[in-house]
């Protein structure tokens, strides 16, 4: 059968044996999310320049003009998309960069922070795919770009905590700037594998970051109180 249109709500759409407003805004949420966890799996397979409405929409299992019923076109749907999982990653690194206990070792420090970070790109692989791809979307551009410059001020304002006092802020920025270009090079590789190999480069991106900062954090991690 073919898929049944979803009728935008009228508003004071009240009347005996109509749906009430609240429920079509319920049934039109979960029609956006489908096609959007639809473009995700489209945008990844095969990157967002060769993706397509009517492949979005047959990944959906809806016809093209269901689709157009919400989103006018693919970036339209990746601007949504970007700006949902932007959102969400907004948390995360603030629970990921939120400050450390003196008592916590650099390494534990460090893993934890990975972890988090990497458990939402390997949950989300369609966020690396859009925002890292040769042809990011337009719409989103601008957004990404203060979501880039917000977490590197989070890191800047860890590291400012665990380097020893009076460093110059011109080393704190180059700090974060190398620990946030070691973890992102190593995503791509992370990404690019599954199960035990995923978790090897995982570990290695942790290695990499503790070597880096430990000689910079010196003994101020790990301490216990008095």
């Amino acid at each position: 059968m073919p898929d049944k249109p979803d009728m935008p709500e009228q508003p004071g759409d009240t009347a005996p044996g109509k749906e009430q407003p609240r429920r079509r805004q319920a049934r039109g949420e979960r029609r956006i999310q489908q096609l959007l966890e639809a473009a995700a799996s489209v945008f990844c397979t095969t990157g967002y320049t060769a993706a397509s409405t009517n492949a979005i929409a047959r990944e959906a299992g809806v016809s093209p003009g269901t689709l157009y019923q919400f989103f006018p076109n693919k970036e339209a749907i990746a601007v949504e998309l970007g700006g949902r999982l932007m959102h969400d990653l907004r948390n995360t690194y603030g629970e990921a960069l939120a400050p450390i206990d003196p008592g916590t070792s650099l390494t534990d420090a460090v893993n934890a922070t990975v972890d988090r970070l990497t458990a939402f790109n390997t949950e989300h692989p369609v966020f690396f795919a859009l925002m890292h791809g040769p042809d990011v979307p337009g719409g989103i551009t601008e957004a990404h770009d203060a979501l880039h410059s917000n977490l590197l001020g989070r890191i800047e304002g860890l590291l400012a905590s665990l380097l020893p006092p009076g460093t110059d802020q011109a080393h704190i920025t180059r700090t974060a700037h190398v620990s946030l270009g070691i973890y992102k090079s190593g995503l791509e590789l992370v990404l690019s594998h599954e199960g035990a190999e995923r978790e090897a480069y995982i570990q290695e991106i942790k290695n990499v970051l503790t070597r880096y900062l430990e000689p910079l954090v010196g003994d101020r991690l790990g301490r216990t109180a008095d």
